[in-house]
């Protein structure tokens, strides 16, 4: 056959060889392709970019979840206690509040008087109170007038008078230092504001006062604006003022006083509680002019308050004689006055049956009078 061509045994070992050596390519089957389509869901099927993950992470998960609680609520702690550290930093630039003991003030009533065991019991019929007249008809004295059928006079046995600026000078008493007044009452204030002027010294608004009652306090407003002004008042004694005295303790206090006053309890009071005060002489108590009565006092009964209506009483009537007239006296240091005066007491108050004068003038007269 000539196109045939002849195969030696030689060309038989080459191709054994290049069939050896040549690799053998896989044909994918159409079955198995169809298989797979068919056996792979779309659950295994992962998106493109992310890694097949085993059945063992997600147990590696939740146990970095759990682990990974206690660590937030860490850092939440931490922030809390950076914030209270910070408070307490705070706290630490601040003063420390330590609380001062309590300071009783001993309320202490006014010493017992009673009257002579010689006293006079004998119809009243008109009376005089060594007082000013009050400016409201609403008065006891006046009620009590009214109600027993008497009649009743007011004459002041004393008047006061201010220092000049001389005898205030020679006190020593710088006004500049002093930020809070003590005031006992209306003529404490009228003289206050009387030597400040003389002394060409403007009361700045940041001064406190203390008043020993509220009518004091509210006769502040005739020379200053009482809503703009630190103003403390107590019921009419010092043990009242003790509280606000004692929270005040670092001002300079000024005690405007008569020459012959009766503060020792309110300087007393000043002692108990450590306070810087000084006590400044502004106004003079002198005896008023009696000249109009003609050296005779027609009247039933004399009623007293202090020692100097007493020396008043000497220096108008050198003469006086009481024979039959009463005399009301109230308070201690009057009743030892009139006995300096060889005087006789027929009333006498405060005490346990009248612990005021309209009380004990009120038991005396209807005893007296029903005779």
């Amino acid at each position: 056959m000539a196109g045939k061509k002849k195969t030696t045994k030689k060309h038989k070992i080459i191709a054994k060889k290049s069939k050896k050596s040549a690799p053998k390519v896989a044909k994918p089957s159409a079955k198995k392709k169809v298989v797979k389509v068919k056996k792979v869901s779309p659950k295994k099927v992962k998106p493109k970019g992310k890694k097949i993950v085993s059945t063992k992470k997600p147990l590696v998960k939740k146990l970095v979840k759990k682990i990974a609680k206690p660590v937030v609520k860490k850092i939440v702690v931490k922030k809390v206690a950076a914030k209270v550290s910070k408070k307490e930093e705070s706290d630490l630039h601040k003063p420390l509040k330590v609380k001062e003991p309590k300071i009783v003030i001993p309320n202490i009533p006014p010493q017992v008087v009673y009257p002579d065991k010689n006293a006079l019991k004998a119809r009243v019929k008109t009376l005089l109170i060594s007082q000013p007249r009050p400016e409201s008809e609403k008065n006891p004295y006046l009620e009590l007038a009214h109600k027993l059928n008497i009649k009743v006079d007011f004459r002041h046995f004393i008047k006061i008078e201010g220092i000049s600026t001389k005898e205030f000078r020679q006190q020593r008493i710088n006004l500049t230092e002093h930020n809070a007044v003590i005031l006992t009452s209306r003529n404490a204030v009228d003289h206050f504001y009387r030597v400040c002027g003389e002394m060409r010294y403007n009361v700045p608004e940041t001064t406190k006062y203390f008043c020993l009652n509220e009518a004091t306090a509210y006769y502040l407003q005739k020379y200053i604006q009482y809503r703009k002004r630190k103003i403390f008042f107590g019921n009419g004694t010092i043990a009242d003022l003790a509280e606000a005295l004692r929270k005040n303790k670092e001002e300079h206090f000024l005690l405007p006083v008569a020459d012959v006053h009766r503060e020792e309890k309110i300087i007393d009071v000043l002692d108990l509680l450590k306070l810087r005060y000084k006590k400044a002489v502004i106004y003079h108590t002198v005896s008023a002019d009696l000249s109009d009565y003609n050296g005779v006092l027609n009247y039933d009964m004399l009623v007293f308050f202090t020692p100097a209506g007493i020396k008043s009483l000497f220096k108008n009537f050198p003469n006086f004689k009481q024979g039959d007239m009463r005399i009301a006296a109230y308070g201690a240091t009057t009743v030892v006055a009139l006995h300096q005066h060889n005087l006789r007491i027929d009333i006498a108050a405060p005490n346990p049956e009248a612990p005021s004068m309209v009380m004990a003038l009120e038991n005396y007269i209807k005893e007296a009078n029903k005779r």
